[in-house]
C-alpha cells in the first residue's frame, strides 16, 4: 500500500470509528466499536460515561483496522481526531479521570449557579440577555460539579472536553483544537481563544485557567503518538496528530460545504443547519457561531434538538409493524418508513408538525413544546410520519432562512449528512420544502472525511482547504426539487408553519406554569 494514508478517529455518542482515507478522499477501510451502553443515567436526565471507555474503544478500533487485508499501519502519514461535542472530563494531578464524563445530552442543571451581578448584571438586563446568561450558568457542567461535587472540583487539575482528553491519551499533551471548543466554557467565540482575564465568562463559569488545555488551530500539530499510545493502538510512535475539529464542524467540510452559499444539514439526533463564513455573524443574537474546521472561519449553526431522534421515537411508539417486517426481511425499520412517506401526498393532507420536542434557548425559547395541528378523520399513521419529516424540514428551512438573513448570503444548495440522510424519501422532502437541490456526500462518514481534510492540509498533502475540498469531496446522489410539491410546501410554510410558534407561545408559557 502506498504511503500517505490518513487515519481519522471519530468518537461519537454511540460508537468509535477508525477510518482510513486516501489523499483523494476515498474511504479505504473502516472499523467500528459500539458503546454498550452508550451512556449511563444514574438519575433521570443524566448522561454519563466512564472516560476510559472512549480510550479503550479507540484502541480497539485501531487494532481491528490493522487486521484488515491490505491495511498497513506503517503507511499512516497522520492522524486526525474528531469527537462528540460538549462532553467534559475532569482529571487529577496524575491525568486520571476523577468522575464519569458528562455527555452533551445530559439535562442536569445547577439551581445554585447565578449570572454575574454588579455592572455585568445591569448590562445583561439592558441588552435583554439576562435569560440567556442565566441559562448558560445553569447548564454549565463545571458549575454543577463545582457546586454539587466540591470534593471532585477541588482535585481537578485538568478540565477537558472529550477531544482534549483523547488528545492527551494519544500524545501526552494537554492540547485541544480550537475547532472543538463547543460547550459551556469561558471561550471567546469571536476571537477563537480563551476569554480575556476580565471577561464576564470567567465569572459565569469560574474555572481555573491553568486547568484548561492549550488551544491549537485546525490543521496544526497537536503532538505525536507516544510510545505508550503506540503500544495500545498500534499506530506507530511519532506519527503526527493534527488538529481537526468537533464532529459537526468536520461533517460540514467533509460534506463539501466550505462556502456560505452551501447549507449543510445534519439529520442526526440533533438536526442542524450550518454554513461556513469567514466573518463573525450571530445567526441568533447572543448565540455565537462555533469555530469551523477551517482555521479562523466560523460555522453558523442552528439546532433542532431531538431532530431525527424523532424517527426512533416513532419507531418505538408506532413502528411495531415495520420492526417485525424488518426482522423477517433482514432490513431495518427505518428503511421501511420510506414507504409510509410515499403513501401520503406532499403536505400530509394538511397535517403539520412543529418539532420542538425539546426546548431551546431563544428561538425557540425554554417554554417551547412540540405541536401537531390539522388532524381530520382521513389521517393515518403514515400521515403522522410524513408530517414529522416535513416538520423537521420546515424547521430547518426556517433556521436556514435566519442564517441567510443575518449573514446576507442566500443558501443556493444543500448537503445532507447524518444517519437520517440515508433515507431517499427524507432527502426528497427536504429538497421540495427548500426548493433547492439536496445532495449526499460521496461517503457516509463525512465527519471522518472532514478530519482527514484537516490532516491533509496540515501535512501539506493539499495546499489549503479549498484544494482539499476540490480533491477530497464529491457529490453522491442529488435530489432535485419537484416544482409542484415545492409550491404546496411553500404555501403551507408561509401561511401556516411560520405562524404556529408565535401563536402557540403563550399557551406554552401557560403549560410551563402548570406544575
Amino acid at each position: 500500500m502506498s504511503p500517505g494514508r490518513i487515519l481519522s478517529i471519530d468518537v461519537g455518542t454511540q460508537s468509535t470509528r477508525a477510518l482510513l482515507f486516501s489523499p483523494e478522499g476515498d474511504l479505504l477501510a473502516k472499523t467500528r466499536v459500539p458503546f454498550d451502553p452508550p451512556y449511563h443515567s444514574p438519575e433521570p436526565g443524566y448522561a454519563e460515561q466512564v472516560p476510559e471507555v472512549y480510550w479503550t474503544s479507540v484502541c480497539q478500533a485501531c487494532q481491528a483496522l490493522w487486521e484488515m487485508p491490505g491495511v498497513d499501519a506503517a503507511a499512516i502519514a497522520g492522524v486526525g481526531l474528531t469527537t462528540q461535542r460538549g462532553t467534559v472530563v475532569n482529571l487529577d494531578s496524575d491525568g486520571r479521570p476523577l468522575r464519569p464524563a458528562i455527555l452533551w445530552l445530559d439535562r442536569r442543571r445547577s439551581a445554585q449557579a447565578r449570572p454575574p451581578g454588579g455592572l455585568w448584571g445591569v448590562l445583561f438586563r439592558i441588552a435583554g440577555a439576562w435569560q440567556t446568561v442565566s441559562h448558560l450558568c445553569a447548564e454549565a457542567e463545571a458549575n454543577w460539579i463545582r457546586l454539587e461535587q466540591p470534593e471532585v472540583w477541588s482535585k481537578t487539575r485538568r478540565y477537558l472536553l472529550l477531544s482534549g482528553y483523547l488528545t492527551y491519551c494519544l500524545t501526552g499533551n494537554f492540547h485541544d483544537s480550537i475547532g472543538c471548543q463547543v460547550g459551556y466554557l469561558p471561550f471567546d467565540y469571536r476571537r477563537q481563544q480563551w476569554a480575556a482575564p476580565n471577561d464576564w465568562r470567567w465569572r459565569a463559569v469560574p474555572i481555573d485557567p491553568a486547568t484548561l488545555p492549550a488551544l491549537i488551530h485546525p490543521a496544526q500539530p497537536l503532538g505525536a503518538i507516544t510510545p505508550a499510545a503506540a503500544q495500545a493502538t498500534g499506530i506507530p510512535a511519532g506519527v503526527p496528530v493534527i488538529a481537526a475539529a468537533a464532529d459537526k464542524a468536520c461533517e460540514v467540510i467533509g460534506s463539501g460545504a466550505l462556502g456560505p452559499s452551501i447549507g449543510c444539514l445534519s439529520f442526526g439526533t440533533t438536526a442542524t443547519v450550518n454554513t461556513t463564513h469567514r466573518r463573525y455573524v450571530e445567526s441568533i443574537p447572543m448565540i455565537p457561531p462555533y469555530p469551523s474546521a477551517v482555521p479562523g472561519a466560523y460555522s453558523l449553526e442552528i439546532q433542532i434538538y431531538r431532530g431525527y431522534w424523532m424517527v426512533n421515537w416513532f419507531k418505538q411508539e408506532f413502528g411495531l409493524r415495520e420492526t417485525q417486517l424488518a426482522e423477517l426481511s433482514n432490513s431495518t425499520p427505518e428503511s421501511l418508513f420510506d414507504e409510509l412517506v410515499r403513501a401520503v401526498p406532499p403536505g400530509s393532507d394538511g397535517l403539520l408538525l412543529q418539532p420542538y420536542w425539546t426546548p431551546g434557548v431563544r428561538l425557540p425559547g425554554p417554554e417551547a413544546r412540540g405541536a401537531i395541528i390539522g388532524f381530520t378523520e382521513r389521517h393515518t399513521r403514515a400521515h403522522l410520519y410524513r408530517a414529522m419529516i416535513e416538520g423537521l424540514a420546515y424547521a430547518l428551512r426556517d433556521a436556514a432562512g435566519r442564517i441567510a438573513a443575518r449573514s446576507r448570503t442566500p443558501i443556493r444548495e444543500l448537503r445532507i449528512a447524518g444517519g437520517g440522510s440515508q433515507s431517499d424519501a427524507a432527502l426528497q422532502v427536504t429538497a421540495d420544502v427548500f426548493g433547492l437541490p439536496a445532495s449526499r456526500p460521496h461517503v457516509y462518514e463525512a465527519s471522518g472525511l472532514g478530519a482527514a481534510m484537516c490532516v491533509a492540509v496540515g501535512l501539506g498533502i493539499h495546499s489549503d482547504f479549498e484544494t482539499a475540498g476540490r480533491r477530497m469531496t464529491r457529490l453522491g446522489a442529488t435530489f432535485e426539487p419537484d416544482p409542484v410539491a415545492h409550491h404546496r410546501y411553500d404555501t403551507l410554510y408561509r401561511t401556516v408553519y411560520l405562524k404556529m410558534y408565535p401563536r402557540l407561545k403563550p399557551l406554552y408559557h401557560a403549560l410551563r406554569a402548570i406544575r
